[in-house]
């Protein structure tokens, strides 16, 4: 018995056949508020936290339901010198960077 799942059917060639006047275009800023600014958290998470391992190029991330233990994370990543650390809740997304060079200063 093979352990492969079947073929998904999907309607890719529809869509490559419709007009491009069917398709609404969105500008970058339209994105950005959408994608950017229009995250949403369910409410059994508290943060969700992003970080490089320090003396690694790994990426890791940590959900938590608790604020305190999220800090706790926060305080022995910065004592070992990470350096990336982004920190998403229902308020904000935070980057925390050794080299903060980036300009996300969008007017919407």
């Amino acid at each position: 018995m093979s352990k492969k799942k079947p073929y998904f059917p999907n309607n890719w060639a529809e869509f490559k056949a419709a007009p491009d006047d069917m398709f609404v275009p969105h500008t970058f800023l339209e994105i950005m508020k959408w994608k950017v600014s229009g995250w949403q958290l369910p409410s059994s998470v508290d943060c969700i936290i992003r970080y490089k391992e320090p003396g690694s190029e790994r990426i890791k991330e940590r959900i938590y339901q608790k604020r305190k233990y999220a800090e706790a994370l926060v305080e022995k990543l910065v004592e070992a010198g990470a350096e990336e650390i982004t920190v998403c809740n229902e308020h904000f997304v935070q980057n925390l960077l050794e080299d903060d060079d980036y300009d996300y200063d969008y007017d919407y």
